[in-house]
């Protein structure tokens, strides 16, 4: 069975991105969301102006294959290194307002739930992954290591 470790991640994430501004009206971008930074190492907001989605995208992948997480967790995933000129580089985490709505409203769609020792998806979250990891593997199947070499007969 394929799962979500055998599609490549920026095209899982795009479609399952478009799947939820389309198909789960609990996730919506609130009004500030096109004004603010997603942590201190950005100089500026993201200038997609559907990264809501992208980034609930993101979260749902994340915890299908590392979860259960923290919103702690999750925050020092999506830091960065933050340029402060002259000075060295130092790793800023990110928001935690942004990450802790996203989750908020995706246990709301019933895609999560909260347990003890972080938020782990539901069997509707997982379904919808995998099933999503199913249709992209079978419009373009992704070759194995060893499938991209050609061995002669003989050698």
């Amino acid at each position: 069975m394929v799962s979500v470790k055998d599609v490549p991640a920026d095209v899982l994430i795009a479609r399952l991105s478009k799947y939820i501004k389309d198909n789960v009206s609990e996730v919506k971008p609130p009004e500030w969301a096109l004004f603010v930074k997603t942590g201190r190492s950005r100089e500026r907001p993201p200038d997609d102006p559907d990264w809501w989605y992208v980034r609930a995208a993101s979260i749902l992948r994340k915890i299908y294959l590392y979860g259960p997480l923290s919103i702690k967790d999750l925050r020092r995933m999506y830091g960065g290194r933050k340029d402060r000129g002259v000075k060295p580089e130092h790793f800023y985490i990110a928001g935690g307002s942004i990450i802790r709505n996203i989750l908020h409203q995706l246990e709301a769609a019933g895609l999560v739930e909260k347990t003890r020792d972080g938020r782990v998806l539901t069997s509707k979250g997982r379904s919808l992954l995998d099933k999503l990891s199913a249709e992209i593997h079978r419009e373009n199947p992704v070759k194995k290591w060893y499938e991209l070499y050609e061995v002669e007969e003989g050698d």
